[in-house]
């Protein structure tokens, strides 16, 4: 079947654009096709430096003809209604079709050749695409990430008329800037395209880009007995950049070794796009660096290497200047200069920031097992490097150069450490913090964040977080879990707080493959501290598994809808079931097994052995089990009748002990 292929080729898009616009591309050609009512064999999108491509395969040549139902007014509405409602559509009252008492309108609509469908399609697309940010440029309306230049646009090995505000499209597209042939080339098929992209160097693939730099920078630094340290982040963007992407491993003053290795490495990646290497052997940075260029050079790259390295060196030495002239000021006396920092119109200043975090460090370090003296000290020293001329330069490196600055002062290893790692966790890859003064202060500085922002009512909305409230609720819970900390999150969180981590458990549980109904299950017991509330959870899951668990449920499940009902009558007979005379021996025996349980599982809670109490508890499965199937509770005797009513309400009462029951889905 004919295949439908689409450049739209313009200056240098950004590389952080690229991927979603390939994305976005294929979604909307997709849902403009299938509005026409084509289903293509296949579509895919590409996105390059100078160039979103798309081709389509099995579009069929022409639309088919089909019918169109509109629905109208009421069939006894007036008539005025109904006359509007005609115009609309072109036809007489006698050819509407009335059905549930409502008119209908059946149109037939003739199919469009496929081509007239595309030139609206790409019309549509590129005038409606989801740029995050786009420019006007000339005389036209047309808005675009950068100027459009040409457009491609063919089906079936035809040119489609199309025009986009004075760009009209044609079989044409060109190769690489500088590199390529000059003239463009002419492309009526996706593999013509590729084949002249390939001759005019031009990689089109992004996924192809990435893996020819990752295979030629290792080689080269193979070569020289190197390492590349590889950037992941760094990759794709660089992937971005470059339509021919050649590898040059290039040289840098060894004298700058004696920065921090962070330093080094966020000049190069920030400023320059390089890769750092790295000495096998030690395991530490080597003099050298990976760039990656848009051409292959005449010299192998050698002018472009010792150009790259020379603005290295002048990136470097204005590091080199910062790392010298931050030290000499102590992290102490910055602090004044925080006192005229706003953190948020509503929360003060950073300085009374830091003095919150200060406070809550103090009290969490008993409850991790660190000096409060020194967590205190760590704290208020944690953001004292937002003032230095490092961190201005290099945003990224905050609470990292701390650590070094405090390091270089004699300040004890646990303070260095603390301030080094108090944003941790940043993302979901990134480790944890281990020592306990560096819990405690990085518990502290989500937590001020946390209670801070929700007193205020600044929550996360949708995918709307600005503060970057997820990440630090589920850093808490991180390091909680992580280091078995027993915290009593109730003694800072208000309810809307807690609903919040418990959110953020059921996303990293689920990631576990835990069930998110369980979390609600065990939080709605009004427990406060996460690892007693995973303990549970995790004793619950594999109880529910089992033959018992499930038929626990069951009988739970029934004994409460039983008791619900009853609680629409009236209000429900309380305290213990007694064994009644003549009492049915099924009757007799839940009540004992109760009688029995019911303390060993209490106690079990109470020592936090939670599997126990859960296989105390599968004792009542067979009880339970035989109860319902032999006695009947809305018994004729109103005294039976409300004894077996509390017989079930403590059965209920007692697997309550462990979870809410009515919580756990089937």
């Amino acid at each position: 079947m004919p295949q439908l292929l689409l450049e739209l080729f313009s200056e240098e898009i950004p590389a952080r654009m690229q991927a979603q616009a390939a994305r976005d591309l294929e979604r909307m050609a997709r849902e403009k096709l299938a509005e026409a009512g084509f289903i293509p064999e296949g579509v895919k999108a590409f996105a390059g430096p100078r160039r979103l491509t798309l081709v389509a395969d099995g579009v069929p040549p022409a639309q088919s003809d089909r019918n169109e139902e509109r629905k109208g007014p009421r069939a006894n509405a007036p008539d005025q209604a109904v006359e509007g409602f005609l115009r609309s559509t072109g036809l007489t009252r006698d050819q509407l079709v009335e059905r549930d008492g409502a008119l209908f309108a059946v149109i037939a609509k003739k199919g469009r050749p496929t081509p007239e469908i595309i030139a609206e399609m790409t019309q549509q697309i590129v005038r409606g695409f989801p740029w995050p940010k786009s420019m006007k440029w000339g005389t036209g309306s047309l808005r675009w990430v950068r100027p459009l230049q040409r457009i491609l646009c063919v089906f079936d090995g035809e040119v489609v008329a199309l025009d986009i505000d004075g760009i009209k499209a044609g079989d044409l597209s060109e190769g690489h800037r500088f590199m390529g042939a000059r003239q463009p080339f002419r492309a009526r098929t996706f593999d013509q395209y590729a084949d002249g992209l390939a001759a005019g160097f031009v990689v089109l693939e992004a996924e192809e880009r990435r893996a020819r730099i990752l295979h030629e920078a290792r080689t080269l630094c193979h070569a020289r007995n190197l390492e590349l340290v590889e950037d992941e982040g760094l990759l794709d963007e660089v992937a971005g950049l470059a339509e021919w992407p050649t590898p040059i491993l290039g040289d840098m003053d060894p004298a700058f070794l004696d920065l921090p290795a962070e330093v080094i490495r966020t000049s190069m990646r920030t400023h320059q796009k390089y890769f750092a290497v790295r000495d096998p052997k030690t395991g530490k940075l080597a003099p050298h660096f990976v760039t990656v260029a848009n051409i292959e050079a005449i010299d192998g790259g050698a002018a472009i290497a010792a150009g790259n390295a020379r603005v290295l060196s002048a990136r470097l030495n204005d590091a080199r200047f910062f790392w010298d002239e931050d030290r000499k000021v102590s992290l102490e006396s910055r602090l004044e200069k925080l006192k005229g920092v706003t953190f948020h119109a509503k929360l003060g200043t950073m300085y009374e920031r830091v003095e919150r975090i200060e406070t809550l460090a103090r009290e969490i370090a008993p409850l991790v097992g660190a000096d409060p003296e020194l967590a205190a000290q760590a704290a208020r020293l944690a953001k004292a490097d937002l003032g230095t001329g490092m961190v201005g330069e290099f945003p990224e490196l905050q609470g990292l150069m701390g650590g070094y600055y405090a390091r270089a002062e004699g300040l004890p290893d646990v303070v260095a450490a603390a301030v080094r790692d108090h944003y941790k966790p940043v993302g979901p890859s990134d480790s944890v913090p281990t020592a306990p003064v560096s819990v405690a202060v990085a518990l502290a500085d989500k937590l001020d964040t946390l209670v801070g922002f929700f007193a205020i009512d600044e929550k996360p909305t949708g995918s709307r977080d600005p503060y970057a409230l997820r990440r630090a609720a589920l850093g808490v819970i991180r390091i909680v879990l992580d280091k078995g900390v027993r915290l009593h999150l109730g003694r800072w969180a208000d309810a809307s707080l807690l609903a919040f981590f418990a959110d953020r458990l059921k996303v990293l549980l689920r990631d576990q493959g835990k069930r998110h109904d369980l979390v609600d299950a065990v939080f709605a017991l009004g427990d406060d501290d996460l690892v007693r509330i995973v303990d549970r959870i995790e004793a619950l899951d594999g109880f529910l598994k089992t033959e018992d668990g499930a038929n626990l449920l069951a009988g739970y499940r029934r004994a409460a809808n039983i008791l619900k009902a009853e609680e629409k009558k009236g209000a429900l007979p309380t305290g213990p079931a007694s064994a009644m005379p003549e009492a049915p021996q099924e009757e007799l025996a839940l009540i004992a097994t109760l009688r029995n349980a019911q303390p060993e599982i209490e106690i079990a809670l109470k020592d936090e052995r939670f599997a126990d109490a859960l296989s105390m508890m599968a004792f009542l499965r067979a009880p339970v089990d035989a109860f319902f199937d032999k006695v009947l509770v809305n018994a004729e005797d109103a005294a039976v009748r409300q004894n077996r009513l509390r017989l079930l309400a403590q059965v209920r009462d007692a697997m309550g002990l462990v979870a809410d029951f009515s919580l756990i889905a089937g």
